[in-house]
């Protein structure tokens, strides 16, 4: 096993609303997938390789928390540059930027669905 994760979900209640912020923060093109009743938009990822991948996804059942398990997006060469944005898009920072020694940095956020996210660099 490569990979302790293969794929994550993040459950929104506004699928536009979360499609913007992520777009916004991370300066990505969410990409929108056909799904029967639900709205589902997949983050960048390397599928040739293997890479793990994930979504935002709208559907019944799936209710966004702020409890429960964290998932780190990757904070590219410096989480400071996407952590900026999280305010400006309509999210809150919960932990700023923070030295996690040689394991790098970290910080937490609310998106604007009420999820609790985190991102992780080395820088």
């Amino acid at each position: 096993m490569t990979n302790a994760i293969n794929w994550f979900e993040i459950p929104v209640k506004n699928f536009e609303r979360a499609k913007s912020f992520y777009a916004t923060v991370l300066a990505v093109e969410i990409n929108e997938i056909p799904m029967p009743d639900s709205k589902y938009g997949v983050f960048p990822y390397d599928s040739d390789n293997n890479k793990v991948g994930g979504a935002i996804m709208q559907m019944n059942g799936a209710e966004p928390s702020d409890e429960g398990v964290t998932v780190y997006l990757n904070g590219g060469d410096n989480l400071a540059t996407p952590l900026a944005r999280v305010e400006k898009a309509g999210g809150k920072v919960l932990i700023p930027k923070t030295d996690i020694g040689e394991n790098g940095y970290m910080a937490h956020f609310l998106d604007t669905e009420g999820n609790k996210i985190a991102f992780h660099s080395w820088n």
